[in-house]
């Protein structure tokens, strides 16, 4: 039998992925170039289950759909989370054929919808609720408003924030070292506030008994001495909007998205802004254009002269 080519089974067992290769391959009839499109799709799913612990006969809707938003907070295009989603469709599909699992968890899991995307932009008053809800006598509360703080001051995505280092840190001269998307690296301000609470929380991560190879890592688990992972600080975001009752669909892509809206409609020049996220292109900068175009019309309508006047003309009726 050839070998299936996955790293991490999670919870499934070889024989089961070995028999659905075969499946695809045989009563398919799918070449093996899309053979290792679903393979490498259906290796993103398992290394997903890996992490949170979940197994796959008794998975959720729900955590399912985590899944999907997870991929689009790695950066992963809406496209391509769509066809992920596929693949995953067609793995129930099979097990359930094979008498792996009685009930199809992904019957009812929709795809995200393509077209332009606006992203969700946080106020400054709403960042300032979710770290009011984050518990400060706590050690992972020092941590997480840290975490706070410089994905909202530096615009890191959460890759680029989980693999940041002690050595990455030059505080005293107000900037960050950036590992970013494609090995490119820059340069990125970081604010006083963010400052002062990295320093609050290094004050507690000397407390903290770290994995050999772990040392250098800014944001570690207290419980496990390893740095965190992406879907921990995913969940911890989510989890902290829930406690401020901010209903938006959050995730730590949010803050970068609210640090390039605010530095846009602060006067920020668009280049600017562009080298400060890594973006190769500046169109995919362009896109907060978008956003800052579509906070102008919502302010114009609510404090217009004319749409006030038309408001309360309605009122009347």
């Amino acid at each position: 039998m050839k070998n299936t080519g996955f790293s991490n089974t999670g919870t499934v067992s070889m024989a089961i992925l070995k028999r659905y290769m075969a499946y695809l391959r045989l009563e398919k009839s799918f070449s093996e170039n899309t053979l290792d499109a679903y393979r490498n799709d259906l290796q993103k799913l398992l290394n997903y289950y890996s992490e949170e612990g979940i197994d796959f006969r008794t998975v959720t809707l729900e955590q399912i759909d985590h899944f999907a938003a997870w991929l689009l907070d790695m950066g992963i295009t809406q496209r391509s989370v769509g066809r992920i989603l596929s693949g995953v469709r067609s793995f129930y599909r099979f097990l359930v054929l094979e008498q792996e699992i009685e009930t199809d968890p992904t019957e009812l899991l929709e795809s995200p919808k393509l077209g332009k995307h606006l992203p969700e932009v946080l106020s400054i008053e709403e960042i300032d609720a979710i770290e009011a809800a984050i518990d400060l006598t706590k050690d992972e509360g020092v941590r997480d408003y840290a975490i706070v703080e410089v994905l909202y001051a530096c615009g890191l995505r959460v890759s680029e924030l989980c693999g940041l280092k002690l050595t990455d840190l030059f505080l005293e001269e107000g900037y960050i070292h950036v590992h970013g998307k494609g090995n490119k690296d820059r340069l990125v301000p970081i604010s006083h506030t963010a400052i002062e609470r990295l320093r609050a929380w290094f004050e507690v991560r000397v407390g903290a008994e770290i994995k050999r190879g772990e040392e250098d890592y800014v944001f570690i688990s207290m419980a496990r001495g390893k740095h965190l992972s992406r879907i921990t600080v995913f969940y911890n975001i989510k989890r902290y909007a829930e406690m401020a009752g901010i209903k938006k669909n959050l995730s730590p892509h949010t803050f970068r998205h609210s640090f390039a809206t605010h530095l846009l409609r602060g006067g920020a020049n668009l280049r600017a802004i562009q080298a400060m996220l890594g973006h190769e292109s500046i169109g995919t900068t362009e896109i907060y254009m978008h956003v800052d175009r579509q906070h102008l019309r919502e302010e114009i309508l609510s404090h217009h002269p004319r749409n006030i006047k038309k408001n309360i003309n309605h009122g009347c009726d």
